[in-house]
């Protein structure tokens, strides 16, 4: 691996989260094996090559897989009280390293510094959280129908969980699975984003450190690094009981029948299409602050990301003079400075695919409100600048029924109340986030009913953006239907086994059958 760092404050902290070429060899400490051809990672923030990152060959994932099978052996017979002390102190790294892993995260990424520190946030509430579920992995009993009997259920680690992480969020979906599946007392191979390696290969010293500082086998974290390929391997692999793949919807296909087909389990998290219904009892100041926020933080390239706002007839041109007036007021550059609220797309494909949707909406009939275009000159060298557009659009469009991942809000107006805007919303093919702005409590109730949003999330005055740790996040429909992070999420990581101890001196069977011998 090779390091090409400009920029002294990045090197600084790539020093400071252990990243250094001449301490990388074969095993980062936390098991990484990589002799394949190199893998280039380009910021999109200036275009400077950030390193070089060897990748993972079909050798060396056998490798890595050997390791990781021997570390479960061992790691299972950890209690998870102890499991959950190996995350507590693995939070406390990322506290200590919260800075420099944040900025690496904008760097490498292309989000903005506060973005990055969040992210790096997330991966410490979801340790707190895991340590806590650590003592509360727990069962049920059950009566049974034959006396002398007591029947429970208890939940057992799974074994390796495989992780396929996509690069807007190149170091927090990471930390959701692995934090919960090593309570559970699983062991995880990591799959990043072949766009985001060097986020990956820091925090894998981080929980390195932590590793070897406590004498458990290096493979209770794995790191395998390349494109599709090396998923490939994961997803066929039948000694991966579990693999959670996060991306887009025909990548997620891709995976799902991969793993069905050898009656693995996934869990999917994959585009949304989500929308923010604006009712004539909303908040005007409200809206506007949570639909630009979520139609442009992280450049628009969060799966929970605002793509349509469905506002009533009655306040559609309110709603409009407001969002043109609050995208003047946007600063768009290097995310590394505090005072920009929009960084770039990730790379030059992504820049365009929003240059594409943009004509095609035109093409459809839209109306383009605030014009988007590529930035160029200082500071956007990268090419990979691009202004927030807002386009008027019906939801029939078919780039409209499209998740692009760039910032574009598209601007649709209903009639009547408020079942017709949630005919518009549930009208894709994606179900992750969703929310309505509204002091009604008729209509907040109906949205959140049985007849009203059909997406796994549903907010009522705030946002679509983001998610709160204590709470399952994941969608419904081509989403996937996966769960991951708070509530009972952690059952997707364990086997469930169902259990009868016959306490007595006889043999009584079930449903009153006889066989006498």
């Amino acid at each position: 691996m090779t390091i090409n760092i400009s920029d002294s404050k990045i090197s600084e902290a790539l020093n400071q989260l252990g990243v250094k070429t001449e301490n990388l060899g074969s095993s980062t400490g936390s098991n990484w094996f990589a002799s394949g051809e190199e893998l280039i990672s380009k910021s999109p923030v200036d275009g400077v090559i950030i390193g070089k990152v060897n990748q993972t060959t079909a050798e060396d994932y056998e490798k890595v897989l050997q390791t990781a099978e021997g570390a479960f052996k061992e790691w299972r017979k950890v209690t998870a009280p102890q499991r959950g002390e190996i995350v507590r102190q693995f939070g406390d790294e990322l506290r200590k390293h919260k800075a420099s892993l944040g900025k690496l995260v904008s760097y490498e990424m292309g989000k903005s510094y506060q973005e990055g520190l969040g992210e790096v946030q997330e991966m410490i509430d979801i340790c707190d959280f895991a340590v806590g579920l650590s003592r509360q992995l727990h069962g049920l009993t059950m009566h049974s129908e034959r006396p002398g009997h007591r029947m429970y259920e208890q939940y057992h680690p799974l074994g390796i969980v495989g992780i396929i992480s996509a690069f807007n969020f190149p170091v927090a979906v990471w930390a959701w699975n692995t934090a919960l599946a090593w309570v559970c007392g699983d062991v995880c191979v990591w799959k990043p984003s072949e766009k985001t390696p060097l986020t990956a290969v820091a925090c894998q010293k981080l929980i390195g450190n932590v590793i070897e500082a406590n004498n458990l086998p290096e493979g209770i974290s794995c790191l395998i690094i390349g494109d599709y390929k090396v998923g490939e391997l994961l997803t066929n692999d039948k000694r991966v009981p579990l693999v959670s793949a996060t991306g887009s919807i025909r990548m997620g296909k891709i995976v799902a029948q991969a793993v069905a087909a050898r009656l693995g389990k996934s869990l999917l998290e994959l585009g949304g299409n989500n929308a923010i219904i604006v009712t004539p009892d909303a908040d005007i100041k409200m809206t506007v602050i949570g639909a630009v926020f979520g139609a442009v933080g992280t450049c628009g390239q969060r799966c929970t990301s605002t793509r349509r706002l469905i506002v009533h007839e009655t306040m559609y041109d309110q709603v409009k003079n407001a969002l043109v007036e609050a995208y003047k007021q946007l600063r768009i550059g290097d995310p590394l400075d505090e005072n920009n609220h929009v960084g770039p797309l990730i790379d030059k494909d992504a820049v365009a695919n929003y240059l594409n949707a943009l004509a095609e909406v035109k093409k459809e009939g839209g109306t383009v409100l605030v014009e988007g275009g590529v930035l160029e000159g200082k500071g956007y060298e990268s090419g990979c600048y691009v202004k927030p557009a807002i386009a008027e659009a019906e939801n029939h469009f078919e780039i409209v029924q499209h998740e692009t991942f760039a910032p574009i809000l598209y601007l649709m107006k209903y009639k009547g109340g408020v079942e017709n805007a949630l005919e518009l919303q549930n009208g894709v093919v994606q179900g992750l986030s969703s929310a309505i702005m509204t002091n009604n409590l008729r209509e907040a109730e109906h949205f959140l009913s049985h007849q009203g949003s059909d997406c796994g999330i549903a907010n009522v005055n705030i946002g679509t953006s983001g998610a709160e740790i204590g709470g399952a996040f994941g969608g419904e429909k081509e989403t996937g239907g996966g769960r991951e992070s708070g509530s009972d999420a952690w059952k997707v990581y364990m086997r469930r086994q169902t259990n009868t101890i016959n306490y007595t001196t006889e043999l009584p069977l079930a449903q009153g059958i006889k066989f006498d011998l």
